[in-house]
């Protein structure tokens, strides 16, 4: 990552092995990255994904829509979770997350989704 990067990508996730590879897609496009288990203290105006790892972070699913809205407004917010859980994927659609994916909808669009 070099210092004139403009663009960031937060990760809330506890899976480290998955992380590496958004990590990985983001820094290739030349975006900056950070994982972690909720949304960092400081500036976020620069973050324009947060993606939410449903399997390790749906707890947080209630409040990170109006979290986003207020602390990173520019970002898209995207739920992913394994498409047996059914359940975290409504809830996350029920509390407003514009995108809820499958696992394999986000590995497939990994690839391409910071070009």
């Amino acid at each position: 990552m070099n210092d004139e990067t403009t663009n960031r990508v937060l990760m809330l996730s506890g899976d480290l092995v998955f992380g590496s590879r958004v990590k990985s897609a983001a820094e290739r496009a030349g975006w900056g990255f950070g994982l972690g288990g909720r949304l960092p203290d400081g500036d976020l105006n620069d973050v324009r994904y947060v993606i939410v790892d449903l399997s390790t972070r749906s707890g947080i699913v209630g409040t990170i829509v109006g979290e986003c809205s207020q602390r990173c407004p520019n970002a898209k917010l995207i739920a992913y979770g394994p498409h047996v859980q059914v359940p975290k994927l409504k809830a996350a659609r029920d509390a407003g997350i514009e995108s809820v994916i499958t696992n394999g909808q986000f590995d497939a669009m990994l690839s391409t989704l910071f070009d």
